[in-house]
């Protein structure tokens, strides 16, 4: 009886221990064995990349930097002697041109001077006449008429000097241009006025683009060149490069570079922001995305490419010019698979398969 016990028992016990190994160790279906299998595959299938081909072509840089307007010259008209301003022929904003009068000045009795110096002249010159026949006939010494030819010419530069005098008491405008700036008024006195600032006029046309240029942007910038200025304003204007600096500024190491801009209706102002373009002389660079640039590990930039074998490599570039959408490098054969999509997940030496980038793009 005790036997049979047991023996039921262990059949129970065997039967459940065999229910229970189908629950919780199932044989493998067909299904998972063929996903197995699958991503076996999937796993030594090359990792799928995106190229493009490249080509080198000319390409025409330009060198754009940020400066200001400038007026080519600028001027403070100052009083070249004394007296109170009588006249002033200008305002903030007037035009002149060159000999205008500006201002006047109190006579202080420069006339006056003028004909005392004009009379001795004439006394001068009529002592000289009547000594001249006197001499010829020995009847009086030549040097009489030595000296009376020097007080002649005393005469006359005394008389040039009350002229220039009285001249500076009508101050005219050096240079065509626009009153900037006034300091005086008319009526103002002053001890001594000689020296004292009345206005500032600035010339307008031509008008100036002045950047300055780091040393190693220098090079393809000379004088004649032809330039785009785009001004804050919105307007663009073409003008010619006239000087570039040979000598760096000694604070912040950089070069000037003007740009004379025609400004005959005076519509460019002194001091506004300007961007400047300057064309450079073609080079042969290859256009790739901005993405397509990456680091090597040892800091250098540049883009990965596949070789005919698949295998990826880096190729090293130098930027030539960096444009909205692309840029322009150095350093990539003509004809390179670029890799422009998928790049940052391959490492140089592995195997992949490249694609077109357009396909690519489809596939996803």
């Amino acid at each position: 009886m005790k036997a049979s016990r047991i023996t039921a028992l262990g059949l129970v016990a065997a039967a459940t221990a065999w229910i229970v190994s189908g629950h919780l160790l199932p044989r493998e279906s067909a299904e998972v064995s063929a996903a197995i299998r699958t991503n076996e595959q999937d796993a030594k299938k090359p990792f799928r990349v995106g190229v493009t081909q490249t080509s080198v072509v000319p390409h025409s840089r330009k060198l754009v930097l940020s400066g200001r307007t400038e007026a080519d010259r600028r001027v403070t008209v100052t009083a070249r002697t004394g007296g109170v301003l009588t006249e002033l022929r200008v305002r903030r904003g007037s035009k002149v041109k060159a000999g205008d009068i500006i201002a006047v000045l109190s006579d202080e009795a420069r006339e006056s001077q003028v004909a005392q110096a004009r009379s001795l002249v004439v006394q001068r010159q009529a002592e000289l006449n009547a000594k001249k026949p006197l001499i010829a006939s020995g009847a009086m010494p030549k040097l009489d008429g030595v000296n009376a030819e020097a007080l002649l010419d005393a005469a006359k530069a005394a008389l040039a000097s009350a002229e220039a005098e009285l001249d500076r008491g009508v101050i005219r405008a050096p240079w065509d241009g626009v009153v900037s700036d006034l300091t005086v008024e008319v009526g103002k006195a002053a001890f001594s006025f000689a020296g004292a600032d009345l206005c500032t006029i600035v010339a307008l046309d031509p008008m100036l683009a002045v950047v300055e240029v780091s040393e190693r942007r220098l090079s393809g910038v000379k004088s004649g060149d032809m330039a785009d200025v785009r001004l804050v304003t919105g307007a663009t204007v073409r003008g010619k490069v006239r000087f570039v600096s040979p000598t760096a500024s000694q604070t912040t190491r950089t070069y000037r570079i003007e740009i004379e801009l025609p400004n005959a209706d005076g519509a460019i102002p002194d001091g506004i922001t300007a961007e400047v373009s300057i064309p450079l002389a073609p080079v042969a660079a290859t256009s790739v995305p901005r993405s397509a640039l990456t680091f090597a590990s040892n800091g250098d930039i540049g883009v990965r490419a596949v070789d005919r074998n698949g295998l990826v490599g880096f190729v090293p570039v130098r930027i030539i010019e960096d444009e909205q959408t692309v840029m322009w490098v150095d350093g990539i054969a003509n004809g390179a698979r670029v890799i422009v999509q998928g790049q940052d997940f391959v490492r140089e030496g592995q195997h992949v398969e490249a694609v077109a980038a357009a396909d690519y793009a489809a596939s996803r």
